[in-house]
């Protein structure tokens, strides 16, 4: 996540607060758009521990 945050405050020109305040919005509506069985994968990519590579079905 810490990739994102910087990227978002190099390219978008994002304080940190700001960056982090995108993130949580960014979450919050992905959770709106997917079903909740894949609410755990969604927390998981925001956290940092998935990998697009990965399966989200395990």
């Amino acid at each position: 996540m810490n990739e994102l945050i910087a990227r978002l405050k190099a390219d978008a020109g994002l304080t940190d607060d700001q960056a982090a305040k995108t993130i949580a919005i960014m979450k919050e509506y992905i959770h709106g758009k997917v079903p909740p069985m894949f609410s755990g994968f969604v927390d998981q990519f925001f956290a940092g521990g998935s990998s697009v590579n990965e399966d989200p079905l395990g």
